[in-house]
């Protein structure tokens, strides 16, 4: 019988800037056509600020519509 080690949870996403994160709005916003408002919108409600993620929500919120 093989014995693992439980995995321990991920660490929290590091903290990006807001510099960083007005960058990422800014791009996603872009190439996705939609304001900025939706984007950081978006990014609240995913609680995440990862920029693969977003673009993700926001393909899936745009197909709702």
């Amino acid at each position: 019988m093989s014995h693992t080690k439980p995995r321990s949870k991920p660490d929290a996403e590091p903290a990006t800037s807001p510099e960083e994160f007005e960058e990422t709005v800014a791009y996603l916003a872009k190439r996705h056509k939609v304001s900025a408002a939706i984007v950081r919108e978006i990014a609240r409600r995913a609680e995440t600020t990862d920029r693969s993620a977003l673009a993700r929500a926001i393909e899936r919120d745009k197909s709702r519509r």
